[in-house]
Parts: C-alpha cells; sequence; structure tokens
C-alpha cells in the first residue's frame, strides 16, 4: 500500500555508497597512491546530482531543495576527507584481497566483500550513512542487526565457504558530529553485532516463525496475517488510525 518515494537521505545513501566503493575498488585493484588521487568530492557530487535527477524524474517531483543538496554534498565531503586521512584504520591492503563490491546473492547485494588470505577469512561490509551515528537503541535493533546475519548464511551457502570463516561489519560514515564534546569525534563508526552459532540460531528462529505465521506451504500470503509492530513503530507510521491500521493507537 505504501507508496515508494525518494529523499535526499536515500540520494545521499546512494551516491556516498558509489564513491567509497570506487575508492577501494582502485586500492585494491591498482593501488593505494592511485586510489588517493581519485577525485572522489567531484565524484560524489556527480552522483548526488545524478541520483537527484533520477529520483525527480521517478516521482514526478524534486526530492529535496538545492539547499538539502548543498548540505549533505558537504557533509560527504567531510566524511571523504576523514576516510582518506584514516583509511588504513578500516582498510589494509596487505593480505586482504577484495573479493568485490555488490557482491550478488540471492537476496540481494553485498556492499564490500573483504577477504584476509592468510587465515581464509571472509569479512562482509555493510555500508550505513547516518547522521551522528548509531546509538544503544539502534545496535539493539534486530531488524537492522540480523540483516547481516542473513547475509552471512546466504554467502555461505552460495560461494561454499565455511561459515565460521566469515565475520560480519557495519561500516557507519556520519554527517555530523557532536558540537561541545570533551573527546575526539571519528566520522567512521564500526559496529560488529553478534553472529556466534547461539545469534546465527536465533535469525533463523525467528525467520522461520515469520513465514510459518505469515504464508501457506503454497507460498501465499495468509489472509488472516495481521501485523503486530511495536508502539514506537506505530507512532511514525504513515497508516496510523487509517483504515489499514488494525490497532489505531
Amino acid at each position: 500500500l505504501r507508496i515508494f518515494e525518494s529523499n535526499i537521505h536515500l540520494i545521499f545513501g546512494t551516491s556516498m555508497h558509489e564513491v567509497l566503493q570506487t575508492y577501494l575498488e582502485v586500492m585494491y585493484n591498482d593501488s593505494i597512491k592511485n586510489a588517493d588521487v581519485l577525485n572522489l568530492e567531484e565524484m560524489l557530487r556527480d552522483k548526488l546530482i545524478e541520483q537527484f535527477n533520477i529520483a525527480k524524474e521517478n516521482d514526478g517531483k524534486e526530492p529535496c531543495t538545492k539547499e538539502d543538496l548543498q548540505e549533505f554534498f558537504q557533509d560527504g565531503c567531510d566524511i571523504i576527507d576523514f576516510f582518506k586521512k584514516k583509511r588504513g584504520d578500516y582498510f589494509q591492503k596487505r593480505n586482504y584481497e577484495l573479493v568485490g563490491c555488490e557482491v550478488p546473492i540471492d537476496v540481494g547485494y553485498l556492499d564490500i566483500v573483504l577477504k584476509h588470505i592468510p587465515t581464509d577469512t571472509i569479512t562482509i561490509f555493510d555500508i550505513k550513512t547516518s547522521t551522528r551515528g548509531w546509538n544503544k537503541w539502534q545496535k539493539a535493533d534486530k531488524n537492522k542487526t540480523q540483516q547481516l546475519l542473513l547475509y552471512k548464511q546466504f554467502y555461505s551457502k552460495q560461494y561454499n565457504h565455511p561459515i565460521e570463516n566469515i565475520d560480519v561489519e557495519y561500516f557507519i560514515v556520519k554527517r555530523k558530529l557532536w558540537e561541545n564534546t570533551d573527546f575526539p569525534q571519528k566520522r567512521v563508526q564500526k559496529f560488529i553485532p553478534a553472529s556466534g552459532t547461539v545469534s546465527m540460531n536465533k535469525v533463523n528462529n525467528g525467520l522461520n516463525k515469520f513465514l510459518d505465521e505469515a504464508f501457506t506451504e503454497d507460498g501465499e500470503k495468509k489472509d488472516d496475517m495481521v501485523a503486530t509492530p511495536s508502539k514506537k513503530a506505530c507512532k511514525w507510521c504513515e497508516f496510523r488510525k487509517t483504515e489499514y491500521c488494525h490497532d489505531a493507537v
């Protein structure tokens, strides 16, 4: 029922993904030197304009103001500046190889897949753009963290790689920094969710429970399926207190 419309956050997220992925592709497949001389700021500007025009054509209206576009572009330049200066803290070339960016799996694409050659360990990175990073509630949100756990499982089966040799990590880039703080801040936040056997069993059980409750054995959606979102989720729902709402609050 929901009508999808783009916005500046989606435009920025898509553009920043492509910029960072391009840098890493050149870094691993060519050289760090050549990656460092890439004009990432110009690339980001071009990607933002490209995504803006695509969204405008698809939605029939401008997805954001020109002022928003300029602000997000400057935020992106600040992220790029930090990333290039501190890249070695997050991505090293020695003993690593880039399996790929946008690596296909049956349910979608993986942002970055990196292999540590000596240990044959795969790390799946998911790039997230955020205003000021993830807080403790966002880190505890299973709808966020379980996504990568499922990716880990699907990658293992599809590419026949031992699941115990696959790590997952969220690579979160922050547009803004907190003001008036007494400690240094970084534009990049790393978050590694628990992905051991217990966590994998929980996500599998949750997925199977959803499939059993929502679909018949033939794969058809059950007519009596009723969503049970949290009260917090209801607060922001565009269908709240409408004819489509099963529990008006």
